[in-house]
């Protein structure tokens, strides 16, 4: 039978010395080399951001649907991805442009989410939401309760404090915790008929309207006065200075809302482009800013990877091309699908670069060899591909069930040889540089040039 640990639990908070501080010099430890201490410093903040998305659940409308759904939506088989969030957000946005409405969307920003959640709230969602009884509750006031932290420095503690509050943000049970704690908040939205989409701390609202449907303004800003006394009563902060606001779709529509200033307090973004989830959302959703960005930030990278080149292994040298290039041009590619060929364009010189680093290449040989040597895929490619692993998942229950309804089945009105075909519905875009870069339109249009062998999972590649 399984047994409760006994209270009381502790943790020390210790003091991490940057490589500049005096303390860090006198240990004698400090590395000559100015670019080897500063790749080792990179790759430290790099293991530190790479092991929370892995932690992570994903709180999507199925999360949030009620407390007779939450049990089941937790424990979907399926990983949290930041792409599979942001496809759906994508999505949505360019279809509402297609049809020629605007679209507001805000990004709410919380202070020290995990920090401030209220154990005795957590557990009585926990028992009354989820149906957690006996010893599986016990077991989570036994985490919860009787928790103490202090400060270690120089071998020397401070005395004890009492944690009552907050769920570690770096364990795995810390951030599915959050999402219980958030549940409720869903039905706030639902009740407003607001498009939502959350993910852990990170919640997107977005409404989207005709030129003067003023009337879907009110409503989202009657809904962000509901989500801040929401969160009042519940212990949690909503940062105004953070949460951005910005308005997308067709120029021509945009400068009918030029008077739009705040929503319920909050600033819209003065910048054209907001962050979300890590990707640059511009106005246009043309994702240029975006592709711009990361080129920036990868040729940084590459270049400190280059002057160290002469002293690393072949195998340490890919180690840091893709932790810090290729993992970049990867991060939610399948958002850039429908950009144009000299949008990519900057992405491919980046991968050619990263290329001629690892394999040391001189720059003016064909890189064509070299890729296929290194079993790299071009970036126009890689696109395709993630958009090809994205459908399979969704048609094959390995995805959400908001990334399924985003692909149709082809289902012909009479008897055809194509009805066992595995084939997708195209939907019927108006611009093709904007619903025609929706995943509904093209994760069906890629899928249906596969073989049929291919397309059925009949291939040797899934077997």
């Amino acid at each position: 039978m399984a047994s409760l640990p006994s209270p009381p639990l502790s943790c020390p908070v210790c003091q991490m010395f940057s490589y500049s501080s005096s303390s860090f010099r006198d240990n004698g430890s400090c590395i000559k080399c100015s670019v080897l201490l500063d790749m080792e410093a990179r790759i430290n903040n790099l293991e530190k951001r790479f092991r929370t998305p892995d932690t992570k659940t994903e709180a999507s409308k199925q999360d949030l649907a009620g407390a007779d759904r939450a049990s089941s939506s937790l424990a979907s088989p399926w990983p949290a991805m930041t792409a599979t969030a942001l496809v759906k957000v994508t999505n949505d946005l360019l279809w509402a442009s297609d049809e020629g409405r605007l679209s507001v969307l805000v990004l709410l920003d919380l202070s020290a989410a995990f920090d401030t959640i209220d154990h005795y709230i957590l557990l009585e969602r926990l028992e009354e939401l989820l149906g957690i009884t006996g010893t599986a509750l016990n077991w989570f006031k036994s985490y919860l309760s009787d928790r103490y932290q202090f400060v270690h420095v120089n071998n020397k503690s401070s005395v004890y404090t009492k944690v009552s509050y907050g769920v570690p943000q770096g364990s795995v049970l810390g951030p599915i915790l959050f999402c219980i704690y958030m549940i409720p908040l869903g039905n706030v939205m639902r009740k407003y008929s607001v498009n939502f989409h959350c993910y852990t701390d990170d919640t997107q609202l977005y409404v989207s309207m005709k030129p003067g449907e003023t009337n879907q303004l009110s409503k989202l800003e009657a809904c962000l006065k509901d989500i801040r006394a929401w969160m009042d009563q519940n212990f949690l902060l909503l940062n105004s200075d953070k949460t951005e606001v910005t308005v997308l779709g067709p120029r021509h529509l945009r400068e009918t809302y030029a008077s739009l200033t705040a929503l319920d307090g909050i600033t819209l973004a003065r910048s054209t482009t907001v962050r979300n989830l890590g990707v640059l959302f511009d106005q246009d959703l043309s994702f240029n800013s975006h592709i711009k960005q990361t080129s920036r930030t990868a040729f940084f990278h590459l270049r400190d990877i280059a002057k160290i080149r002469s002293i690393l292994s072949q195998g340490d040298a890919e180690k840091l091309v893709h932790a810090f290039v290729t993992s970049r041009l990867d991060y939610c590619n399948s958002l850039l699908a429908g950009c144009p060929s000299k949008s990519l364009k900057t992405l491919q010189l980046v991968q050619n670069a990263a290329a001629c680093v690892l394999t040391k290449t001189r720059r003016r040989d064909h890189i064509t060899p070299v890729l296929a040597s290194l079993h790299w895929l071009p970036i126009k490619y890689r696109i395709e591909f993630k958009i090809f692993l994205l459908t399979y998942k969704a048609l094959n229950g390995q995805a959400p069930a908001y990334l399924k309804e985003l692909v149709v089945p082809y289902n012909p009105p009479r008897t055809l040889r194509s009805q066992n075909a595995g084939l997708l519905v195209v939907p019927f875009v108006s611009k093709s540089s904007l619903g025609g870069s929706a995943f509904s339109y093209q994760a069906p249009l890629f899928w249906n040039h596969l073989p049929t062998t291919v397309r059925g999972g009949r291939h040797p590649l899934y077997l």
